[in-house]
């Protein structure tokens, strides 16, 4: 219904962000200042960069749960969701399974150099766009909290956007411990110090 409504009557969409609650308008300027902070090359630590993917995850467990907890069709969703996000994680991984290039992990400083990407804000922005749309679409059409096909549609893409974001977490998370073994191993086979 909101895509008819996007396409044959646009100004129908101005009561609709009209009513929509101050505070989603807070956390989208703040999801579009994480999404955009990363459009530049950074420096980051391990903690920093597995927290935003697991922020989105959060935000996609909630998006599920609060649009199909109680409804026949959640038990299917929640597996769905996971079996597309394992699934997307395993295909981006073996798609690109290092981390893009241009990344670096400075054991020194216990910190990444990451170049700028797009892709962080594009899957911020959709999954905000997907949380805030089946928001609307359950408001029109509260039936569709029981629709099992309403449910799959938004749980395989919600996990479509965690895995890409998984995925790319993965790939830092190997490059640090890559980087630690590294160090040991040096540090390993070095000769021990004459006394």
């Amino acid at each position: 219904m909101l895509l008819q409504i996007l396409v044959h009557q646009p100004q129908m969409l101005v009561p609709i962000v009209q009513q929509t609650p101050p505070w989603v308008w807070g956390l989208l300027a703040a999801l579009l200042w994480l999404g955009a902070s990363q459009l530049f090359d950074r420096t980051a630590g391990l903690c920093r960069v597995l927290l935003m993917p697991v922020a989105m995850t959060g935000l996609s467990v909630y998006g599920l749960a609060s649009a199909f907890t109680g409804s026949a069709p959640a038990g299917i969703a929640a597996g769905a969701w996971l079996a597309t996000a394992l699934a997307t994680t395993a295909l981006a991984l073996w798609f690109q399974p290092t981390a893009p290039a241009g990344t670096v992990y400075t054991g020194a400083s216990r910190s990444f150099h990451l170049p700028g990407s797009a892709m962080p804000l594009a899957l911020i922005v959709g999954i905000f766009l997907t949380k805030y749309g089946v928001g609307i679409e359950l408001a029109m059409q509260p039936a569709l909290a029981r629709d099992s096909d309403f449910s799959l549609q938004i749980a395989v893409l919600y996990g479509v956007f965690n895995g890409l974001l998984a995925a790319r977490s993965l790939r830092l998370w190997r490059l640090w411990r890559l980087a630690r073994g590294v160090r040991h191993s040096v540090v390993m086979a070095a000769p021990p110090a004459a006394t």
